[in-house]
């Protein structure tokens, strides 16, 4: 399967490595830098007797050459600095993205979309406006990431591996992440039974910030190890249908009690993208959380119409 990468900064090009030493797919690198993605391509294929793939993987500032794709990942926008959110990135990402899809979409008519630029949310929204896919095929990458942040702050706290860790968070990437404590689990025991009310909170609040947390630390650019392996194991979930569940920006059709939105939820994964959308057991608070996260995401879309 044809998988193309719009974007080749560090998220774009370690979603690259990852998929190809993984053995996932054929890989189109594109940028509209020119020499870039190229180089990027040849630097990849000459690791592969190293590492052990087949060389499959091209650059180009074409668009023609990403035709046939059957999954799309979106990584080109601006990335974050000290001190911004995510929203701040609402109006300069807004145009790149209407673009990238403007661009892809022609020849690649069957493709699965993924969204990785900020505002996260939003920006998955504007992907499927302008490409005019079923709402299934086109989602956001944000609870993997997130909910993989949750689960190293559970076994850091508690001096466990993450391997050990079970916890999943839905709701909006950022401040309106909406965290599952019942469902979340260390060794097989609810992680209720292990920390206080203060301490969820606090590694919860870790969540929602770690992307700032690592922006301010950088100086200078944002995360993109983490990213990247939440984008290849969507990819992987995709590509090779496992209908593994995973929580993803997905358009909700009244699960939950929330209707035409994109939202963080679990789902489904399969070659026809969110193939379902499941619907745990939440109670009356989280419930409230998720449905507000729904009606936050719903006001910054309609923003986007006046851009």
């Amino acid at each position: 399967m044809r998988i193309t990468i719009v974007g080749t900064g560090f998220v774009g090009q370690t979603t690259a490595m990852r998929l190809l030493e993984r053995g996932i797919g054929e890989i189109v690198l594109i940028d509209i830098i020119e020499g870039l993605p190229q180089g990027l391509a040849l630097d990849l294929r000459q690791s592969s007797p190293i590492v052990g793939f087949e060389p499959t993987v091209i650059g180009t500032n074409d668009y023609a050459d990403t035709a046939g794709s059957d999954v799309v990942v979106i990584t080109a926008g601006f990335p974050r600095q000290p001190g911004m959110s995510r929203m701040d990135l609402l109006d300069k990402n807004a145009g790149i993205v209407r673009s990238v899809v403007e661009q892809v979409v022609p020849g690649s008519p069957d493709a699965v979309i993924i969204v990785v630029t900020n505002p996260l949310d939003e920006m998955t929204y504007l992907a499927a406006e302008t490409s005019g896919f079923p709402k299934e095929r086109v989602m956001g990458m944000a609870g993997v990431l997130d909910s993989a942040r949750l689960r190293y702050f559970i076994a850091e706290e508690l001096g466990v591996s993450p391997l050990e860790v079970e916890a999943m968070t839905l709701g909006s990437h950022g401040e309106s992440m909406v965290p599952l404590p019942r469902h979340a689990t260390v060794k097989g025991r609810p992680l209720t039974e292990l920390v206080d009310e203060a301490t969820l909170e606090r590694l919860y609040q870790r969540t929602r910030d770690a992307g700032a947390e690592i922006v301010s630390l950088l100086k200078k650019g944002s995360a993109f190890y983490a990213p990247s392996a939440a984008v290849a194991k969507m990819v992987e979930a995709i590509v090779r249908n496992t209908e593994e569940l995973m929580p993803v920006c997905a358009w909700t059709t009244g699960q939950y009690g929330i209707h035409d939105v994109y939202v963080g939820v679990p789902v489904r994964l399969s070659r026809s993208g969110v193939a379902e959308i499941v619907e745990l057991e939440l109670n009356p608070d989280e419930l409230a959380a998720l449905r507000a996260a729904a009606e936050g995401i719903r006001a910054k879309c309609a923003d986007l119409a006046k851009l």
